[in-house]
């Protein structure tokens, strides 16, 4: 598929001090969007915050925080609600990877043009 970026910018509905703007690797076979744990005092205090353990695709087990709510833009796509997941992660090359997975590009009503390897908006959501 190649490798597409995207523009994220992550901001706290509670304290819009509190934002976090980066480029995120496109993973359609992600769910939630995945963060360094280093950036997570960025976003200030969160009105939530819980621990649960997540499998990852080397299908080892490791721990990651579910915080929310936050709201999340998508490049010049329509802002939307919902949680981030903060990781554990190592920088390659100095830089962070963070992940923007498939719940948050549906959720925000983008599609991924595999050939242009691009976004791209989609006109409806599915309720299907």
């Amino acid at each position: 598929m190649g490798r597409i970026i995207a523009q994220v910018r992550i901001t706290n509905p509670l304290d819009p001090a509190g934002k976090i703007d980066c480029a995120a690797l496109v993973d359609a076979g992600e769910g939630p969007i995945k963060l360094p744990s280093a950036w997570r005092e960025r976003l200030g205090k969160l009105g939530s915050s819980r621990q649960r353990d997540f499998e990852v695709a080397a299908q080892r087990t490791v721990a990651g925080a579910v915080c929310g709510p936050v709201e999340i833009q998508i490049e010049a796509f329509q802002p939307v609600f919902n949680a981030v997941v903060f990781l554990d992660m190592q920088p390659q090359d100095g830089q962070y990877e963070p992940l923007l997975g498939y719940l948050i590009l549906e959720q925000s009503l983008v599609a991924v043009d595999r050939v242009g390897h691009r976004l791209v908006p989609i006109k409806h959501g599915d309720l299907k």
